[in-house]
């Protein structure tokens, strides 16, 4: 068995909408058929025990190694706590090829349980050892390392809920949620609304105090001091007891509280400047700590939280009952679970010297030990719901010292002996304000039951109603593309958005080209959505994209097949045939959000057979008004367009609008087939989004095809009187479209300048100059630059093979190199000539006709 070409499918894609690793494996002879594997699955099932049935998707009666390789992956990583379900695997057109797809939720576990899943598969296949254990306990570090926290996570979730995007920006906890203008970022439980100022001011526990104090809230008194004996001389200022802490910090770190003898308090000072300079001496509240959350200005949560602790047993010492304290599955080292490990180190066994025991002292039934001062979840402390106990003055209270500091989201401590009473009637206080306070206490309290804290954050950020998406609009095909991706574009913009584009030549922003290049794939796009300056999205969405890595986008508003053609890639990444392909193409369909559309070309069979796919609305398109797809559709009073004597239609039932296509001068009066095509599909698409007929037309009306607005696209120039073409046709179908489209323009004579590309099939690439050879007198052959493959010379081989039975062409020519094929063609041209240039190198052929064209004045 032999793994390779593993990819991350990062977006919905064409085996589902899950992230998941592909792979391709190469099983061979015996290894095709684990049943003529003596005892290989026996061995299997000894070194994984949990390892489900063996039966494929398909339900074929033979399983592969390729299988066995697919559910070792997904059960590895079930078996670590990751929830994952989906898994596939596929036998490719050769024999003993397979691609396995197996779902993952974070892309590093997922690679690796790949990799561990195929060594259990060799162990098992050589009767070798395989530590199930460790490799679990591998996934499981690795996976509670990357994962997002239970804060973060909790918010994400709720984001989720709402049906709000999210893309996670770095591996800890940076997400933005929203695309483009809409987005807004979190950090843990800091949002982008989080003042800096206000955090500064919550760091500084003094300057926090003395604010709060001038603001009518209950604090303890204190004041900074200098050094330990300058701390011993506060603590008989305030009155003892006493709590020692750093002037700046979080967590817990450095606090000791309840000191009442000189040496408590010196010991203190030194532990608290291991962690902070700054230190401060206050007032000691008796009472219990508490934690209450405001979010916004509302509180949302309040737990009281206690130290850490052990209950005697009589039987175990202190050092064992920890462990058996930490032995409860909700509790880890860090912050990935509900609870935290108790620290046993030297500040627990010097409280346990304070009750008289020491670490292996058997503790008598019922007593309780405790092993810190402070009640931090993060020493290994506990956490009790009291949300519903907290007394209306007390919440007001809390959220006015919020508000205060001014923070969105405050973590508020306050000492007291009761929440179902006002601060003041019971001697308490608030001794500190927490930014980006931590969020488990309140989702999963040890006790009492989780607040909807996430929902309250997201809340916050987003009113109701609001999923923070913009419009996102994404078009597939052969043939198309990035023309009605313009034509969609500009109906935006005269919406007055601005527009994020991508497309085969470069990624557009507000109409500035931010990158060059072929940008029609999935990283594109995200970085697209990434920018805040975008306000709608149009995505061309090319099939290697999909196949190497899904879509960049979660669902679409509208979703566009232009059309689906024979001589499309067929043939690359196991895609042969255009059903095959249609699959690929048909992703966007099957991701159209449920109050969306698909705009579908009704005359392309294989298109039109996409409606069964889509969970939203149908619109289809076709120049016939009597296509049978288009007329069933109509009769069904859903929404069509089509085109009737000289304009656009589009119906709805018995309702009409007309758009003459006079007014349309992509189309050149309607004689241009396949722009009229274009113009029909991004018509329909701006009736998807709502817009009015008025914005639609003007958009249409205002939209010109040359060489800087859609380069390579039809672009048609005047040379000496003769009629010049540039278009980046390099398909059979786009062959035929241009064709039909320059038989309605008059012309004396007809020459064309081809080359292929290379990675196309013999049968493709001969077909196209067997089309051309029916319409053209003279054609012009050029080796392109890049030959994709192929040797020297072969290409140009199967264009003249596809004109041996021309029945129009008198001329073949074969020039090596496309400029100087395209400076034949024009020293030829006569007044009343018609050239079409079937370009290449896009931005440098059109600039080389440009030249020409102004050396002639």
């Amino acid at each position: 068995m032999d793994v390779s070409r593993i990819r991350a499918l990062r977006g919905p894609n064409l085996w589902s909408r899950h992230t998941a690793i592909q792979a391709i494996v190469n099983c061979e002879g015996a290894e095709a058929a684990i049943s003529s594997l003596p005892n290989f699955e026996n061995r299997l099932r000894e070194r994984f025990p949990e390892l489900g049935d063996l039966i494929p998707a398909d339900h074929l009666d033979t399983v592969s190694m390729a299988h066995a390789l697919e559910f070792a992956a997904l059960g590895l990583q079930a078996q670590a706590g990751c929830p994952v379900t989906f898994s596939r695997t596929a036998q490719a057109v050769d024999a003993g090829i397979y691609q396995v797809v197996v779902e993952y939720t974070e892309e590093e576990v997922g690679r690796l349980a790949f990799e561990r899943a195929e060594q259990l598969c060799q162990a098992a296949l050589n009767d070798t050892p395989f530590d199930l254990d460790a490799i679990l306990k591998e996934l499981r570090d690795l996976d509670e390392d990357i994962r997002l926290g239970p804060s973060t996570g909790a918010i994400v979730s709720a984001a989720v809920a709402r049906g709000i995007p999210y893309r996670r920006l770095t591996q800890g906890s940076l997400v933005q949620f929203g695309w483009g203008s809409k987005q807004k970022r979190i950090q843990a439980a800091e949002t982008c609304f989080t003042s800096a100022i206000a955090e500064s001011i919550a760091q500084d526990k003094e300057l926090t105090k003395n604010l709060l104090h001038a603001a009518g809230v209950a604090v303890p008194l204190g004041r900074p001091v200098k050094d330990a004996d300058d701390a011993w001389a506060a603590a008989q200022e305030i009155g003892l007891p006493v709590v020692v802490k750093p002037r700046d910090g979080n967590q817990g770190k450095g606090i000791s509280v309840n000191l009442t003898e000189e040496q408590q308090i010196k010991n203190a000072y030194t532990l608290a400047e291991e962690f902070r300079d700054d230190i401060l001496v206050e007032k000691y509240l008796p009472g219990h700590d508490f934690r209450l959350l405001v979010i916004g200005d509302k509180l949302i949560a309040a737990a009281r939280r206690d130290p850490p602790l052990v209950i005697g047993d009589g039987t175990h010492t202190v050092r064992e009952l920890v462990n058996i304290v930490n032995s409860d599955p909700r509790r880890s080292d860090g912050h990935a679970t509900s609870l935290t490990k108790i620290r046993f180190d030297e500040i627990a066994l010097a409280r346990l010297a304070e009750q008289g025991f020491d670490a292996e002292t058997i503790p008598p039934r019922g007593v309780r030990v405790v092993l810190r001062n402070n009640a931090n979840l993060s020493t290994g402390g506990t956490a009790t719901d009291v949300t519903d106990d907290v007394h209306p003055e007390l919440a007001a209270c809390a959220v006015s010292a919020a508000q205060t500091v001014g923070l969105d989201i405050c973590g508020i401590d306050v000492v007291c002996d009761t929440m179902l009473k006002p601060l003041e009637d019971q001697g308490g206080g608030i001794v500190e304000c927490n930014a980006a306070p931590g969020l488990r206490m309140h989702l999963d309290p040890s006790f009492g039951k989780g607040r909807a804290v996430g929902e309250a954050i997201i809340g916050m950020m987003f009113p109701e109603g609001d999923n923070a998406r913009i419009p996102v609009v994404a078009i597939a095909g052969t043939n198309g593309k990035t023309t009605t991706s313009r034509l969609i574009g500009r109906i935006f913009e005269s919406n007055g958005l601005r527009v994020g584009m991508t497309s085969t030549d470069g990624v557009y922003i507000d109409g500035k080209r931010t990158d060059t290049g072929d940008c029609s794939g999935p990283k594109s796009a995200r970085n697209v959505l990434l920018h805040p300056d975008v306000d709608a999205a149009v995505f061309e969405t090319a099939r290697g994209g999909v196949l190497r890595e899904g879509l960049g986008f979660d669902m679409c508003d509208v979703a566009v097949i232009t059309n689906i053609g024979l001589g499309d890639h067929l043939g690359l990444n196991f895609i042969t045939t255009v059903d095959e392909l249609a699959v690929v193409k048909r992703v966007i369909v099957e991701n159209v959000t449920p109050n969306g559309s698909a705009v579908l070309n009704a005359a392309d069979p294989v298109v039109a057979a996409m409606a069964h796919h889509c969970h939203g609305n149908i619109i289809f398109f076709a120049r016939d008004r009597a296509n049978p797809v288009l007329a069933t559709h109509r009769a069904q009073g859903k929404r069509v367009v089509h085109v009737e004597r000289d304009a656009i239609i589009c119906g709805e039932g018995r309702k009409k609008h007309r758009i003459p296509l006079a007014n349309v001068p992509l189309t050149r009066n309607g004689t241009i087939g396949f722009q009229v095509e274009n113009a029909m599909a991004a018509a329909a698409t701006g009736w998807a989004l709502g817009y009015s007929w008025e914005i639609i037309e003007r958009a249409l009306a205002n939209f010109v095809s040359d060489a800087n607005s859609t380069p390579g696209r039809f672009n048609v120039f005047d040379y000496k009187g003769a009629t010049l073409i540039a278009d980046y046709g390099h398909n059979p179908d786009a062959i035929q479209a241009l064709v039909n489209a320059v038989e309605n323009m008059p012309a004396v004579r007809r020459s064309v300048v081809i080359s292929g590309a290379g990675d196309r099939r013999d049968e493709d690439i001969r077909q196209q100059t067997e089309i051309l050879g029916d319409a053209f007198d003279d054609v012009i052959l050029y080796q392109d630059a890049c030959q994709r493959g192929r040797e020297d010379g072969e290409v140009i081989k199967l264009l003249r093979d596809g004109l041996a039975n021309a029945r129009r062409t008198k001329q073949i020519d074969a020039i090596d190199g496309e400029f100087i094929a395209i400076d034949n063609a024009l020293a030829r041209l006569q007044k009343g000539d018609l050239c079409l240039i079937l370009i290449d190198q896009v931005e440098e052929s059109l600039a080389h006709i440009a030249k020409r064209i102004s050396e002639i004045g």
